[in-house]
């Protein structure tokens, strides 16, 4: 599994040096040092930073998002992004945004995208997707927002058999948005996942103490990655497990 890191870290240009080597999901919302942050990173992925913009009560501004991502979508290492979404929108609002969406872009880059499908919308979504797209990004929404609930793990045992094959293998890939945590990847066979923890916690002081603490935020950050990085996603879905017994094809 890809363990894409959020960024980026607080603590100035250099602290960006711990990308080095990692995968980076690098927001729209978000944008300094990403030029840095690519350059040293072994891949990365777009966040359209919708959730963002949702969240400051502004309107996403899709022209400048396909200005800036054309910047990028074709560097080496550069793998997929998130196509635009409603974060508060049904499956109608995110069926339009992504149809206004291809005409702001040319083919080429709007195949790059993966669409996100917000867990609060018909399955069927869901199903349509997995047959027009590489990739699919599994969004916490609405009565599923708080991850790892008994709502939200009954909701994903809806969802797994849409996108697995009867053997559980995933038929696309898939991406789990905001659950790059152990528990959640251990049972779902996610190929990627993201999170922000690293550069939200490797810059607060008061959450590091004893005499081992790394000083930098670069180390802190290097070291709050290693711990992520040594966990692998479920080869696997098991139904029998419901996403929440321990995944017995899965050490550690």
């Amino acid at each position: 599994m890809i363990h894409y890191h959020g960024c980026p870290i607080s603590g100035g240009e250099s602290t960006q040096l711990a990308y080095s080597g990692k995968h980076a999901m690098i927001s729209f919302c978000g944008q300094s040092y990403a030029e840095l942050i690519i350059e040293v990173c072994q891949s990365f992925t777009i966040d359209n930073g919708a959730f963002g913009y949702w969240k400051s009560g502004k309107e996403f501004p899709m022209e400048e998002f396909a200005v800036w991502l054309e910047q990028y979508y074709r560097h080496p290492s550069f793998d997929w992004y998130c196509l635009p979404d409603v974060i508060d929108g049904d499956h109608n609002d995110n069926a339009r945004m992504r149809a206004r969406w291809f005409k702001h872009v040319d083919g080429d880059m709007y195949k790059k995208g993966y669409p996100v499908w917000h867990m609060h919308e018909p399955l069927e979504v869901l199903r349509d997707m997995v047959s027009a797209y590489p990739g699919v990004c599994i969004g916490s929404s609405g009565e599923y927002s708080k991850i790892g609930t008994d709502e939200w793990w009954s909701r994903i045992t809806e969802a797994m058999p849409y996108v697995t094959d009867e053997q559980g293998r995933p038929v696309i890939k898939l991406h789990g948005l905001r659950q790059l945590d152990n528990t959640i990847s251990s049972h779902i066979p996610y190929s990627s996942c993201d999170s922000t923890n690293v550069a939200r916690n490797a810059g607060m002081d008061g959450r590091w103490t004893g005499p081992y603490v790394p000083k930098t935020n670069s180390m802190r950050a290097l070291l709050m990655m290693d711990r992520i990085e040594n966990h692998a996603s479920a080869s696997r879905w098991n139904p029998d497990a419901g996403g929440i017994k321990s995944n017995f094809q899965l050490f550690g």
